[in-house]
């Protein structure tokens, strides 16, 4: 990756992290903390991974996007308006009246939306049957699955990585958002997931651990070549990341604040923005 790539990838982050703040004020309250954690990768992926087309969100031959842990839906809309598919400040109508942007996920609602998602470990059910469908039908596209840690505490997303391990399904990728924390409290507490690595190994994956915001290692990870075993990309990550004073809040899955607070929020980030602009 080149020194200019790496970078416009970086503020391209950034921008989504400012588009979910400005989403999510809107209402004056929502998911932020998950969302901030995935702005990373989905600026990797909507930024030099995905092969897609907003000007023909339809099209049989594109990359697709699960985002499982559905409550992340407004990062989601930050990245695709930011390249194009809808005007960006129809991100401001979040959960209000006849809005296309619920605070999960739904394909019937979002263009680019590829899956409707919200209940949680269902998701990866789900991209397995699209990254199956799109092998069948001979088309060359991947699908990629974003996966929350809590959501890990799911049944279903195991019973899935079997199917995908069992069934090679290799034209899949997952994505761990391994930021620590979950809706009542840490991971570890709550129900501890042990080693993502060497679990994921133990069933079969080819499973890499990188920095969750640093877009160079993602990038790699997301694009070795493929092998005969499906991949995963755990995201070491950190719960509301760019917005310190999120990152210290201890109950950040959905946070309440007035609009000084998201406005000092936002201000914070448009400096980061600017400094990287210079």
């Amino acid at each position: 990756m080149t020194s200019e790539v790496k970078r416009e990838l970086e503020k391209l982050a950034l921008k989504i992290r400012i588009g979910t703040v400005e989403c999510i004020k809107s209402r004056g309250f929502g998911h932020i903390g998950g969302s901030l954690s995935v702005a990373d990768v989905l600026a990797v992926l909507y930024g030099a991974v995905m092969n897609i087309e907003p000007g023909n969100p339809g099209k049989e031959d594109r990359d697709k996007l699960v985002c499982s842990k559905g409550h992340a839906g407004p990062a989601v809309y930050a990245a695709l308006a930011l390249k194009g598919y809808f005007p960006y400040e129809e991100l401001k109508t979040l959960n209000q009246p006849g809005t296309s942007f619920p605070s999960h996920c739904d394909r019937n609602k979002t263009q680019g939306i590829d899956m409707t998602t919200g209940s949680l470990g269902q998701g990866t059910s789900l991209a397995a049957g699209l990254a199956m469908g799109d092998a069948l039908l001979g088309r060359d596209c991947k699908t990629y699955l974003i996966v929350g840690d809590g959501e890990a505490d799911e049944g279903q997303v195991w019973e899935a990585a079997m199917f995908t391990a069992a069934k090679k399904v290799t034209n899949r990728i997952w994505i761990i958002d391994w930021n620590k924390k979950q809706l009542d409290g840490y991971t570890k507490d709550v129900l501890d997931l042990y080693d993502f690595e060497e679990k994921f190994t133990a069933f079969g994956f080819d499973a890499v651990t990188v920095a969750g915001d640093d877009v160079e290692q993602i990038y790699e990870a997301l694009t070795k070549p493929v092998t005969q075993k499906p991949r995963v990309v755990i995201l070491d990550t950190v719960k509301g990341k760019g917005v310190l004073e999120i990152e210290e809040t201890m109950g950040n899955h959905s946070m309440t604040a007035d609009a000084e607070t998201f406005d000092r929020w936002l201000s914070g980030l448009r400096e980061k923005l600017d400094m990287t602009e210079r």
